[in-house]
């Protein structure tokens, strides 16, 4: 006998729909077919174990299985479930309604319990396209998949409650998750960093239009404890991002059944020995890497010169395109790299260069060799630069009470409102910082003397195209954040103080 189940494998971050045909005819050998990963071979052991343990037995007979289409590598132990039920089916040691009417995937333990598996969300995401109305997943992958809306999603605990449940008894489907649009309160707080109210504003700026930055300074100057509260002033995820932040998550089975989704923007610290794989994603199968984790959020690179030259020079395109593409000899995949990138550094290698009380030891050799660490290139795609000092001693016990992440987010949150209004019509567009030099000419429009001034620092700073682009989407953001309908030269001005780096020293 014949029976046919549906399951799914993953492309990159994406999932294809696999068929599960299970064939029992005369014969004694087990066959595998259809482009199955040593994983799924070992199903058949799983299979066998759990089926036996719930009172079944596994066919001394012919079997054949095929996973179609046969073109499409499957990989993973998720295909556990439907191939279990498929083999009782076409064995005819039960008959289950409406099996071929499911999507099903499941790993199975050798007792019969159903483990979690990875990409649930892409899955449902999926079978929505192709039309499959219903899921059987893993309990714990429930929550997940009920994100898509107009699917039932049941979630099993083990095989036997899945047999009795296609067997006709009723289970209510998984219910839709409810996600509060309100704005998550964080331990770290801008509130608690006494003083540098320049290096706030940037972060602010930063944030309210999507731009990338670099804070330069000494050791202590609060580079990295500012940063680390920068996801406190970030708007709440639209439903969309949540979606979107899940999928790349649940590829990596970075999810839980206590924490089945993202709703918290992604702030992802790396460390400086970090591979270009791990960086990016790839493997045989690729996976997404920290760019792609850190989706809808924050990267944050401290000490940027210490990272492989090589391996910062793979965030040229990512930060251009907002996507990671991957290649390999099946085809491509891309993830997705919409990130903020906040990167810290030393202004040389002792740290002082600089700064207005200690002496800097190193040689001028030895600065410009620091700095060229960094491409001129990969910091020209740095939107803003800016210069931090640690605090006088009679800043840094003030009494003076500081501005807290809840009233900058407010601003924050209203700078970017009035972007999608903006970009309304084109909606792979959210940020300043994604125009392009079209969308540029169209909404950064300046008067006479704002033109001139630009033109000036253009010529003296020696910025290049690139450059000339990021200075007037980081006006258009100020201007946001004053609620100007048009750039004036103040918001100029401030944003073109924005590219101090842009000098000589790193030209390499």
């Amino acid at each position: 006998m014949l029976a046919k189940t549906f399951g799914s494998a993953l492309v990159g971050i994406h999932a294809s729909i696999i068929t599960i045909e299970t064939h029992v005819g005369q014969g004694s050998k087990c066959y595998l077919v259809g482009l199955p990963d040593s994983t799924i071979k070992e199903s058949i052991q799983r299979v066998e174990s759990a089926i036996k343990q719930i009172g079944y037995f596994f066919p001394r007979r012919k079997v054949v299985i095929n996973l179609a289409p046969a073109d499409i590598r499957k990989e993973g132990s998720g295909y556990d479930l439907p191939i279990a039920l498929g083999l009782l089916q076409a064995s005819e040691q039960t008959k289950m309604t409406g099996l071929s009417d499911y999507l099903i995937m499941g790993e199975l333990s050798l007792t019969g319990e159903i483990r979690p598996i990875k990409g649930a969300l892409s899955m449902a995401i999926e079978a929505k396209k192709q039309g499959i109305k219903s899921l059987i997943l893993p309990r714990e992958n429930a929550t997940e998949a009920a994100l898509i809306d107009g699917l039932d999603i049941y979630g099993m605990a083990n095989l036997r409650d899945t047999i009795r449940f296609l067997h006709g008894r009723t289970q209510a489907p998984a219910k839709a998750p409810h996600i509060t649009q309100e704005a998550l309160h964080y331990t770290d707080d801008f509130s608690q960093i006494k003083g540098q109210e320049k290096a706030k504003r940037a972060i602010e700026i930063a944030v309210a239009g999507g731009h990338n930055l670099i804070l330069v300074g000494p050791p202590g100057a609060g580079k990295t404890m500012m940063a680390k509260r920068i996801p406190s002033i970030m708007p709440p995820m639209s439903l969309r991002e949540i979606i979107e932040t899940t999928q790349v998550h649940s590829i990596v089975g970075k999810l839980s059944s206590e924490k089945p989704f993202i709703t918290e923007r992604p702030f992802r610290a790396l460390h400086h020995s970090i591979t270009s794989t791990a960086l990016i994603g790839g493997r045989t199968n690729p996976q997404p890497g920290e760019i792609s984790l850190a989706h809808q959020g924050v990267l944050f690179l401290d000490e940027l010169p210490e990272f492989q030259r090589h391996v910062l020079e793979l965030l040229r395109q990512p930060l251009e395109e907002r996507k990671v593409p991957i290649s390999r000899a099946f085809g491509t995949v891309e993830f997705p790299a919409n990130f903020l990138l906040i990167s810290a550094m030393n202004p040389c290698p002792c740290g002082y260069f600089h700064h207005p009380d200690k002496p800097c030891t190193c040689k001028p050799y030895q600065v410009d060799r620091y700095l060229h660490r960094i491409s001129g290139p990969l910091l020209d795609r740095i939107d803003m630069h800016l210069e931090v000092f640690p605090l006088k001693y009679p800043e840094m016990f003030t009494a003076q009470a500081s501005e807290s992440s809840a009233a900058i987010r407010d601003r924050v949150i209203k700078a970017r409102t009035q972007q999608q209004n903006r970009f309304q019509n084109t909606p792979k567009i959210q940020t300043n910082a994604q125009m392009n030099a079209a969308q540029v000419k169209q909404v950064c429009l300046l008067d006479s003397t704002s033109s001139s001034l630009l033109q000036n620092a253009i010529e003296k700073l020696q910025l290049s195209a690139r450059a000339h682009d990021r200075i007037l989407k980081m006006a258009r953001t100020i201007a946001d954040l004053a609620h100007s309908p048009a750039i004036q030269a103040k918001h100029l001005a401030e944003a073109i103080t924005y590219r101090n780096l842009d000098r000589e020293n790193w030209s390499g």
